[in-house]
């Protein structure tokens, strides 16, 4: 015999608590915050969500993690991704690119280009890879000297923001040290981070003068750039013999005039 009593039933003289009745939509709010605790989050950048990786704090502050887009204390570790895990994103877009253009990604010729595509634009625009301190490697020695040093026709080769076409041309160097000189060959470095990105010449030619100047701090740097622009040769007013000409004068080069000169005097010499 049963009877009833308050919110549970009495068998037997023992009484049985009622079934406690849940919300679903609470059930699974709890359980959607338990599940970003153990597994860590969806993350773009190549988070990993298995139970078993090591959790330890993540921040965006912590090196490799700075492009992620969310994190919370108990993330799951995990590796930046390299330049190299951006190729099939990339070979996948410039295959719909070709069958947007009409043709058939899937003919011989056409076969492997969205690869070797992919491949050309990361070497391309390599210098996102590349720091200054990285480029310089010390490469910065005290020396008792304050006449002007020039390293002129440096080859350069970019990308044109604008219409990821290619630009390229030339770039000389000068600087009046401050007690402490710059491998030779580390100026052409600079060039080499800042060209391979995409680029617009006028900024391109500051940012190759800041960078010396950051480097051995001397008490002028002058840079000229000479480039020919494949967006005004292969389409737009498709001039061929154009060339655009971009300076950048710090210190005593702005300041002047005759250490100027003296500069440009050298660039223009075929001495």
């Amino acid at each position: 015999m049963s009877t009833s009593a308050g919110a549970g039933e009495v068998r037997n003289g023992v009484n049985k608590p009622s079934p406690i009745t849940i919300d679903p939509l609470v059930l699974k709010k709890k359980l959607g915050k338990m599940r970003d605790l153990s597994n860590g989050h969806s993350c773009e950048n190549g988070c990993s969500t298995d139970l078993e990786s090591p959790r330890t704090p993540r921040t965006v502050a912590t090196p490799g993690h700075e492009k992620c887009s969310f994190h919370h204390d108990l993330e799951l570790d995990h590796k930046p991704p390299t330049r190299e895990d951006l190729i099939p994103n990339m070979a996948s877009a410039y295959r719909e690119l070709l069958g947007s253009l009409g043709e058939d990604p899937d003919r011989q010729g056409l076969l492997k280009t969205p690869e070797r595509a992919a491949k050309a634009m990361l070497f391309f625009t390599k210098g996102y890879d590349q720091t200054l301190e990285e480029v310089l490697n010390d490469a910065v020695f005290d020396e008792d000297t304050d006449e002007m040093v020039v390293v002129k026709d440096i080859e350069m080769f970019s990308m044109c923001e604008h219409h990821l076409v290619p630009f390229f041309g030339k770039v000389s160097i000068g600087y009046l040290p401050n007690k402490k000189v710059l491998g030779l060959s580390k100026l052409a470095r600079i060039v080499e981070v800042y060209s391979r990105r995409l680029q617009v010449q006028e900024r391109l030619t500051k940012q190759i003068a800041e960078a010396v100047l950051k480097a051995i701090e001397p008490r002028g740097v002058a840079v000229v750039c000479e480039g020919a622009h494949m967006c005004m040769v292969m389409r737009g007013v498709q001039k061929i013999n154009s060339k655009t000409v971009t300076s950048s004068m710090l210190g005593e080069f702005r300041e002047n005039a005759k250490t100027r000169e003296e500069f440009l005097t050298f660039c223009t010499s075929n001495k």
